[in-house]
């Protein structure tokens, strides 16, 4: 059963966002590079939300860790040399383009210009550090040394922007499953509290 995006982003930032620091911290535990763990995190989040459904998962920290160890695991198996007979035989097999329809083009771009109005509506420090954090790829180290801050700071700021932009997608996504409620609409922008 296809769930809406408003249960889905819900169920993300309630189940799965709390857990982000111990994943985080098992990947490092594992040996894990810094880039590689944020290729992880990032791909882990962009799994779930092509989600159709969540109604499978009983237990999101399980989900998120489980997740984060098959990502680990595709990534070590790509990383393998392959061999130059491989390579032409896999010219052979006629694979079939999966570049995306335009429509799914346009929607993504209109996805994504919400996402950037969202961060820009942040507080100044959360934003600041959400895009350094999110966007950039610094880790959270580098961050805490370029603002002069401790990497508790850095951590609870990019989980209070990732919550907030999630909150406002929700509230969006709430919105367009009831289209009764209004007519149509742009996100609200995250209100700036620090």
């Amino acid at each position: 059963m296809k769930q809406s995006r408003a249960e889905i982003v819900a169920f993300v930032g309630g189940q799965i966002l709390p857990h982000e620091g111990d994943v985080r911290a098992w990947l490092r535990r594992s040996g894990s590079a810094a880039a590689d763990i944020d290729d992880v995190i990032q791909e882990t989040y962009c799994r779930l939300a092509a989600l159709e459904s969540i109604a499978h998962i009983s237990s999101g920290r399980a989900y998120f860790f489980r997740t984060a160890r098959n990502i680990s695991i595709e990534k070590i198996r790509r990383a393998r040399i392959v061999r130059i007979d491989c390579i032409t035989e896999i010219d052979a097999l006629n694979v079939v383009d999966e570049e995306p329809s335009p429509e799914r083009v346009v929607a993504g771009r209109r996805e994504l210009g919400r996402v950037q109005r969202l961060i820009e509506g942040l507080p100044e420090r959360c934003r600041q550090i959400f895009t350094l954090r999110r966007i950039h790829g610094l880790s959270q180290r580098e961050i805490a040394a370029r603002l002069g801050v401790t990497e508790n700071v850095v951590e609870t700021q990019s989980a209070r922007g990732l919550r907030l932009i999630l909150r406002a997608l929700s509230e969006a996504a709430a919105q367009d499953d009831h289209p009764a409620v209004g007519k149509a609409h742009e996100l609200h922008p995250v209100r700036k509290r620090d």
